[in-house]
């Protein structure tokens, strides 16, 4: 097992000193795996890593059912099963006694039905918010978690590949959505790392809309947003396509949102606010008169989850980093008519310079 995790756990563990905070419980799934290296989704079910500032021991609390699992995962030796008849805390409290003084939570991960129950077993202790140490700790991304990466979108990028050959006149986004799943796990996914968005004609004006039964037609936009799962690490990646033939009015604003996603990208340097990105790329859209069919940010961090820091809007002040990956996903949406959208994942350099991470071809593509 190598010395990541350890040395993960030593960053945050060095935080919680500096800032007196004796103790911490993780209970989000995606930041127990950035800790431990077991990925598990325990559903209602209690899973925690608790560590101990003073008496510097670890454990990792698991549903019984996870425990071999857990052990063939992670490098933490103390795993404590809970089974389903057991109250949590109260297995926690018999496992690491009481804590002093101050416990550090994540607070948009710990429920408050979750923090009334650890109050009743731990009255005199009082929680502090870690998670923006945690944040910041995950948004900069080492030299392995790029590798994790860049096999999940080599994997996405072979799957649109090879799904773009199976597009029919006729056939449904439900059925086009299914072949793309399928060949997500012949390429070697661990799974969608969310619902596949496959969007035709006037339904492409919807950017988070949801593949049905309607019938892929000639002159439709086709749009597809998708992403898998790799060794814990997500892709996601946009294209949009045309059937049949394009007519000129679509032409015109594919160009605008190519241009727009190439301006954001080509924004992109450590060194200045996130926010750039966002207004380098808004800006060509607006400048061309349709600022006001794209009503959203124009990226976000990705990594673990497939929502994580930074949010990449035009209102975000804070410094980009080398570390940082992202991604670029400008659109011009048109209710009753349809939307283009191209999305790439970025990565700041250790020079602090832009490397795209994606490879798919983005110039107009008619099926």
């Amino acid at each position: 097992m190598n010395k990541l995790f350890e040395q993960r756990r030593t960053l945050l563990k060095n935080y919680l000193l500096e800032q007196e905070i004796f103790a911490v419980m993780i209970t989000d799934p995606a930041n127990v795996f950035y800790y431990t290296g077991f990925k598990s989704d325990p559903h209602e079910r209690f899973m925690s890593l608790i560590m101990n500032t003073l008496s510097n021991n670890t454990y990792l609390f698991v549903p019984a059912l996870d425990k071999e699992a857990a052990a063939q995962a992670s490098d933490i030796k103390s795993i404590i099963p809970i089974s389903d008849e057991q109250l949590p805390f109260e297995v926690v409290k018999n496992t690491i006694g009481n804590i002093s003084k101050s416990i550090g939570i994540e607070a948009k991960a710990l429920s408050y039905y979750r923090f009334k129950s650890f109050s009743d077993h731990f009255p005199f202790v009082q929680v502090v918010d870690v998670q923006p140490f945690i944040n910041k700790q995950r948004k900069k991304k080492s030299t392995e978690e790029i590798g994790h990466l860049r096999k999940a979108i080599e994997i996405i990028e072979k799957v649109l590949e090879e799904g773009i050959k199976k597009v029919k006149v006729g056939m449904t986004e439900a059925e086009l959505t299914g072949e793309l799943e399928f060949l997500m796990r012949k390429f070697g996914a661990d799974g969608p790392s969310f619902s596949t968005i496959v969007l035709s004609g006037e339904k492409a004006a919807l950017p988070h809309g949801s593949p049905g039964a309607r019938k892929i037609q000639k002159g439709d936009y086709l749009l597809i947003d998708f992403g898998v799962i790799k060794d814990g690490y997500c892709s996601d990646i946009t294209r949009t396509f045309i059937i049949g033939e394009a007519s000129e009015k679509q032409k015109e604003i594919y160009d605008i949102v190519l241009k727009s996603n190439e301006a954001g990208i080509n924004a992109i340097q450590a060194g200045i606010p996130v926010n750039a990105f966002d207004i380098a790329a808004r800006k060509v859209i607006i400048d061309h008169g349709y600022g006001q069919y794209f009503n959203n940010r124009v990226g976000h961090g990705l990594g673990i989850e497939i929502h994580e820091e930074p949010s990449i809007h035009e209102k975000n002040m804070e410094i980009a980093e080398t570390g940082l990956v992202f991604t670029i996903e400008p659109g011009i949406y048109i209710p009753e008519n349809g939307g283009v959208r191209i999305e790439d994942i970025v990565y700041i350099n250790e020079e602090g310079k832009v490397e795209v991470l994606t490879s798919f071809p983005k110039h107009l593509k008619i099926l």
